[in-house]
């Protein structure tokens, strides 16, 4: 037993590695100055406690001791740092794809957000679409392509949910994706939904997703056929390499 253990945790501990190494391949390719910053991030810090223990002139063992962590701060500084610039490169190529606001929309998992994947309509001439979703702050309908044409798609559903929440305050929150003035860009599109207040309980949220998903075995507007909406996937792993 104890042998397995060790095994699984080499193994975590191996494929944690690879995975740094891919996402730092990937990110290198775009980013030139991705490996100066992350030295930059990860020396500062031990150049920091060296100076720290010199001026104090510390005994020996907390000089070890400050080393050791100046050093685990720059390695975490240095992961930051990657992680946020994997993130730039990974929204600047997925911009302008087809299904990137899927792709964001569905990494939303906290807080009880629910976005599936698949948008609920998607015009067969544009590629524009909408995503529809749920958290205890609301319904969401978000829109990516031409603003004029997604608003105007999005009144339309719009109309549909307030069939089935009738009577209720509810908020439904609409959204376009793009650089557009009144548009959301992709990159602030997660941090847009999450800032919502939340309005529902667990209770009616759920109450909520059973309505919708009744209404969306009802509706005969949903995606139009000759629409694949499984090929408007693009995987946010895709972002980092993976």
């Amino acid at each position: 037993m104890a042998d397995n253990e060790k095994t699984e945790k080499k193994a975590k501990k191996q494929g944690t590695i690879s995975q740094i190494i891919q996402i730092y391949k990937f990110t290198s390719a775009d980013d030139k100055q991705l490996p100066f910053l992350i030295a930059g991030g990860i020396i500062l810090p031990i150049i920091v406690a060296a100076a720290a223990c010199a001026i104090l002139n510390v005994h020996w063992i907390t000089w070890i001791f400050t080393m050791i962590l100046g050093v685990m701060v720059g390695l975490l500084f240095g992961t930051m740092i990657l992680t946020r610039r994997a993130d730039k490169v990974g929204y600047r190529q997925m911009e302008g794809k087809p299904g990137a606001t899927g792709a964001i929309l569905n990494s939303i998992t906290k807080a009880g957000f629910s976005f599936p994947q698949e948008p609920i309509w998607v015009d067969p001439r544009t590629k524009d679409a909408i995503w529809r979703g749920t958290g205890r702050t609301g319904v969401y309908l978000v829109g990516e392509g031409d603003y004029g044409r997604v608003m105007k798609a999005m009144s339309r559903e719009e109309a549909k949910i307030k069939r089935v929440t009738r009577g209720s305050d509810i908020p439904i929150i609409k959204l376009s994706v793009g650089d557009g003035e009144k548009q959301v860009p992709l990159n602030k599109l997660q941090k847009t939904v999450m800032r919502q207040k939340v309005k529902l309980t667990k209770y009616e949220l759920d109450e909520l997703n059973g309505r919708l998903r009744t209404l969306q075995a009802k509706s005969s507007m949903g995606v139009p056929k000759g629409v694949d909406p499984t090929k408007m996937h693009v995987s946010r792993r895709a972002m980092r390499g993976k």
